[in-house]
């Protein structure tokens, strides 16, 4: 009998969503529904089912339009090292939101992530793991498993395996891309494929999530508008103290920093024939000679100048600090501006890692802002 009544509430549970959403058939994957660019790709019958496999590529359903709703589909891999996820929003080949899994971070906190694609850079490192952009999930191998993400207007949630329960909430989704296309994505073709099936998408209005967003507070001192110039050859400034040689070619955008401080420089510019470099500017006006504290984050290499002269340069970018370091942004690094009273103008060099592209940008903030005054040229 309590079967019976579990079987009909069941129904009228799937009734009801049915009602609400629609039920979405699954795509086949075939090419009059697909357009596929990838390394490898094919229809293959694994772990009993007629799937896509697919390596170092991408598969994006043809005509599609997604803006807010539910998409669905089946994942399996067998662990090893590799990448592999959802798109949607597409704009085009370079401007899209992506989520993607890690199934060799299984079960660490950077098993999988949310990040934005602009301009085509990833933004995997300045958007780290958690947070709202990712959190731990344990994999198992060689099994079919289900994800599902939602998506509505700036705001998402991610489930995968439990459908009652989300992984995590998206606070902020960044592209601000209202509708576009969705597909699937394998990265970098020498790394692990992956296998799909049961892919589905379903435009849903005014969605309702089961999470909410946390408020994020700007940071104490954060600058929050920059001047950014056209990107350059990062090779036209190494070895240089100063910047005079190439400062008359430059012409500049303004460009805000987000709540978190980060300025995503990728937002404006894409990298194209190795101009991986621009300049960040910023004045501040001192009430007289002090010394004040610039704590600073950056990906994935900087030089920073103050009137003029080199006074710090670094780089973060993966793998550079230590074998397992994954090259992501935070206010780690500091350094002491010696102002002259009046106006001191500081400039920075971003440059994005051209192997290892996995965000564009910086952060900064001058905590101790008594006696000064922060603005930017217009």
């Amino acid at each position: 009998m309590n079967n019976i009544f579990t079987r009909l509430m069941n129904l009228a549970l799937l009734i009801t969503i049915s009602a609400t959403f629609g039920l979405s058939e699954a795509i086949p994957f075939d090419t009059e529904n697909w357009e596929i660019h990838a390394k490898e790709s094919r229809m293959e019958n694994y772990l009993g089912r007629n799937s896509l496999f697919l390596k170092g590529g991408h598969a994006v359903v043809k005509e599609s339009e997604f803006s807010d709703g539910i998409i669905e589909y089946d994942v399996a891999f067998d662990g090893t090292r590799g990448f592999n996820g959802v798109v949607w929003r597409i704009k085009d080949d370079y401007n899209y939101e992506k989520f993607y899994i890690r199934p060799h971070q299984s079960g660490n906190p950077d098993a999988n992530q949310y990040t934005p694609v602009f301009n085509g850079v990833s933004g995997w490192q300045l958007y780290a793991s958690g947070n709202g952009f990712g959190a731990p999930y344990d994999y198992p191998s060689n099994e079919w498993i289900h994800v599902k993400v939602l998506v509505s207007g700036s705001e998402g949630e991610i489930y995968i395996g439990d459908m009652d329960t989300p992984l995590f909430f998206i606070n902020e989704m960044k592209t601000g891309i209202k509708s576009g296309k969705v597909g699937l994505v394998v990265e970098v073709p020498f790394l692990a494929p992956a296998y799909f099936s049961n892919f589905s998408y379903k435009n849903v209005k005014d969605l309702q999530l089961k999470g909410s967003a946390t408020n994020e507070v700007k940071p104490s001192g954060t600058i929050s508008s920059w001047q950014i110039s056209n990107p350059f050859k990062e090779s036209e400034i190494n070895d240089k103290y100063n910047y005079l040689h190439i400062e008359k070619d430059l012409s500049w955008q303004r460009l805000n920093s987000e709540v978190s401080g980060i300025t995503n420089i990728s937002r404006l510019h894409s990298i194209l024939e190795k101009k991986n470099t621009s300049f960040a500017k910023v004045t501040i006006v001192s009430d007289s000679e002090q010394t004040k504290k610039l704590n600073f984050g950056f990906s994935s290499r900087i030089m920073i100048f103050l009137n003029g002269q080199l006074l710090y340069s670094g780089q973060d970018a993966f793998l550079t600090r230590d074998y397992r370091f994954l090259g992501t942004m935070g206010y780690f690094d500091d350094v002491y501006l010696s102002l002259n009273k009046g106006e001191n103008e500081i400039w920075m060099a971003i440059s994005e890692d051209l192997t290892f592209r996995g965000g564009w940008g910086f952060q900064a903030k001058i905590e101790d802002q008594k006696g000064i005054r922060i603005y930017q040229d217009e």
